[in-house]
């Protein structure tokens, strides 16, 4: 086996009974001859969160790459709801919202107006304004709403890049290394928001380095093993 299960959270719910929306079954891939992951099979049903743990380099961002559609894999398959991921598919895209990497933010709109126009791109421009504002206000950044991107400081950008994935509609998340550059008060509010999203139905991976963060969100725990 390429990856090692660490186990369930101690004290977790047995899951429900219901569809697996992400799989991924011997997933690998090379370039030239290069393991950047090695052939991992992975299943995330709705309602639950896993936490893919490994040294870096060990292929965490490349898997997420893959299940995110972005990235075609050298060997296996990785589906969602039954579908190739695959990002130029519509029913992909409306279904997976990912954090990997820095998203695409514009000079000249404020971090509101990126909210709303996120809102607006996937057919929810009512209230889009008000949603966006109180998105902002839970996670703290509430005050700098007409704010550029670019004036704000690493923390504020790691949790302006948060809203622009939160504010999407979604049934899988898929976030690489989300608690980057935010301070313990800042973790506890982004594990409390992942925790609600679980919750909600959403299926969570996340390529996480925080153990309190994994103790407080993964029902899974998967090592990713250098290729």
């Amino acid at each position: 086996m390429a990856a090692r299960k660490a186990g369930s959270k101690p004290g977790a719910k047995a899951a429900k009974v219901t569809p697996a929306t992400v799989v991924a079954t011997g997933v690998g891939k090379s370039i030239d001859g290069n393991v950047l992951l090695r052939p991992i099979d992975l299943s995330v049903p709705e309602g639950r969160c896993v936490v893919l743990r490994g040294e870096n380099g060990s292929g965490k961002t490349t898997l997420l790459k893959i299940l995110a559609g972005t990235l075609e894999p050298s060997e296996g398959t990785a589906t969602v709801d039954g579908a190739t991921a695959d990002e130029r598919d519509p029913a992909v895209r409306r279904t997976v919202a990912a954090l990997i990497g820095s998203p695409t933010a514009y000079r000249d709109l404020t971090l509101v107006d990126h909210l709303v126009l996120i809102e607006a791109t996937w057919g929810r421009g009512e209230y889009a304004n008000e949603r966006a504002e109180a998105l902002l206000e839970t996670l703290e950044i509430g005050h700098l709403f007409d704010r550029f991107p670019h004036e704000l400081s690493s923390g504020q950008q790691q949790l302006f890049h948060l809203s622009m994935v939160l504010s999407r509609p979604s049934r899988v998340m898929l976030l690489d290394e989300p608690e980057q550059r935010l301070d313990t008060h800042k973790r506890a509010l982004l594990a409390d928001l992942l925790v609600e999203r679980k919750q909600s139905g959403t299926a969570v991976v996340v390529a996480c380095h925080d153990p309190e963060l994994t103790e407080r969100i993964a029902d899974r725990v998967v090592q990713i093993i250098p290729g």
